[in-house]
């Protein structure tokens, strides 16, 4: 049973981990420092993963570097259960409508890294942000999705040469 319990923990971690960002990478211990789990576990769940050709791995010196597949067909599916999972989806339509000129949502933080660090952060790009309205949005949606959520703003002339790495920010929405 014990067994079970840690297998799906581990499974979610890697769910998280490597498909709602697919440009994060991974080492096995660096995830087992990450999650605070066996390496045992979770190179099972890894080989799982590799074998159903849903993880690919890269050699580099002896060490082997895991990504997500995003070729495998199931890829899509998962990415975007994750991100109802984590409630990013709510996040997104509570926001989105009446926030101002809104250009660009990403994700970045913990989350943009696939862990889940609890709370959930946005860099928006735009002009004339509604702070009243996303302070009260963010209040409904936090409670939806039982996280705390924050917000980074910044004006498009600002994103110049800011624009989140692939590994450290995922952009979510764009006008």
């Amino acid at each position: 049973m014990l067994d079970t319990l840690i297998t799906s923990k581990t499974r979610i971690k890697l769910l998280l981990k490597f498909f709602l960002n697919a440009q994060t990478k991974s080492y096995l211990r660096s995830l087992e420092g990450e999650f605070g789990e066996s390496t045992n576990a979770i190179r099972l769940e890894l080989n799982k993963f590799e074998e159903a050709g849903m993880l690919k791995a890269d050699v580099e010196g002896n060490k082997k570097l895991y990504q997500a597949n995003i070729k495998h067909p199931l890829f899509e599916d998962i990415h975007s259960i994750i991100k109802k999972y984590i409630g990013i989806d709510r996040v997104i339509e509570q926001i989105i409508g009446n926030v101002g000129q809104l250009e660009k949502v990403y994700l970045i933080g913990d989350y943009a890294k696939g862990v889940d660090g609890g709370i959930i952060d946005f860099l928006l790009v735009g002009d004339n942000f509604n702070y009243d309205y996303i302070a009260n949005m963010t209040g409904i949606a936090e409670k939806k999705i039982d996280r705390k959520i924050r917000f980074l703003y910044m004006k498009p002339k600002e994103l110049v040469g800011q624009v989140p790495t692939a590994e450290a920010g995922l952009l979510l929405w764009e006008s």
